[in-house]
């Protein structure tokens, strides 16, 4: 859950009244904006050996690896790829619930002695937790069919190791033409889907505010 951890935390960093927080929500939320394919795109010339990420590593001595070649490093790229991608979006629903929790809650809990941890774990978290199902089941959706960053940055490669199982659909059912096997898969994926969306709302009736 790393796209919705970081997106908690930059929300409650940028919920702050301070001044510049706007520019900052514009500059994480504009990736959400842009096609999905030039994002791919330019993070593909960022992530090549001569690249920028690989550049500024040498400015600082360090020789970096062939991201997008290397079977230790391709998931891991296309995984940074997708989380910067999406984190705006689940950032301003966080930012949206995190200003809907009523500021006198905040201050009868200080007046009680309650610390900021306290106030955020029995006062934010479960004031947010609605939100906090929202954007988890979109988020593991979102995850499931991650195609085009696997397409553009690695094709499946180095081997297998990022053939996530809607990249392997496409394969079978549009590369080597096996219709019937690349539909056993989808169904498949649409099985697994649905089950993981059943799974989180039956599980809300335990974590989510007023759902028991």
């Amino acid at each position: 859950m790393l796209n919705l951890s970081l997106a908690l935390l930059l929300a409650v960093l940028l919920n702050q009244k301070l001044s510049g927080t706007t520019v900052f929500r514009t500059l994480f939320f504009s990736p959400v904006l842009v096609s999905l394919v030039a994002w791919t795109l330019v993070w593909q010339l960022i992530l090549q050996p001569e690249g920028s990420v690989n550049g500024l590593l040498g400015f600082f001595g360090a020789d970096g690896p062939n991201w997008l070649r290397g079977e230790s490093t391709a998931m891991v790229s296309v995984i940074v790829v997708q989380v910067l991608k999406n984190v705006g979006l689940n950032m301003v629903l966080f930012l949206a619930a995190l200003q809907g929790v009523p500021q006198p809650l905040y201050e009868a809990a200080k007046i009680d002695g309650a610390g900021a941890w306290t106030r955020f774990r029995r006062i934010t978290l479960p004031l947010i937790s609605p939100t906090i199902l929202l954007t988890s089941i979109i988020t593991i959706v979102g995850s499931l069919q991650v195609f085009a960053q696997i397409a553009v940055l690695t094709q499946g490669g180095p081997g297998t190791s990022t053939t996530v199982l809607i990249y392997y659909l496409y394969q079978q059912a549009f590369q080597f033409h096996h219709f019937g096997y690349g539909a056993t898969i989808s169904v498949l994926l649409f099985v697994i889907v649905a089950a993981l969306t059943l799974l989180q709302w039956q599980m809300r009736r335990k974590w989510v505010l007023h759902e028991a």
